[in-house]
């Protein structure tokens, strides 16, 4: 057997599938989890008007996630929409209130500042401890 041939994986795919071989190893795929609607009445001020005139004025946030060493880690972002600017932000492998908690305790800016706050309502946002950092 020779060693040190470099193969595609093109290559590797066509022998495997011709020899009728498995991988035992799996792409890592995101597993959704059970998400609850957040169903409040809250009238949607921001209403898509995205271009702001001064900083501060409008500040949104998200959670998405992202693969970390094999691994999916959560982030949560906090944007200033006058320059799209990151104001704040935090990675944690699980998606839990504290992470949206430590995305504000980084911020580059003062709380009291922020005219609207803006997010899709999800859950994660709406809980004590988020309702702590805001006072």
């Amino acid at each position: 057997m020779r060693k040190d041939i470099i193969l595609s994986s093109r290559k590797i795919r066509f022998l495997m599938i011709k020899n009728n071989l498995v991988s035992k190893y799996t792409k890592l795929k995101y597993r959704n989890h059970k998400t609850m609607v957040n169903n409040d009445q809250i009238s949607n001020v921001l209403s898509r008007q995205f271009n702001n005139k001064k900083p501060n004025e409008v500040v949104v946030s998200d959670l998405t996630y992202v693969q970390v060493g094999g691994k999916w880690h959560y982030i949560c972002l906090l944007i200033d929409l006058f320059n799209r600017k990151i104001i704040g932000y935090s990675a944690r492998p699980n998606k839990t209130a504290e992470l949206v908690q430590q995305a504000f305790h980084k911020k580059t800016r003062p709380l009291n500042k922020i005219t609207l706050f803006h997010t899709d309502r999800g859950n994660d946002f709406k809980n004590k401890i988020i309702k702590k950092v805001g006072r």
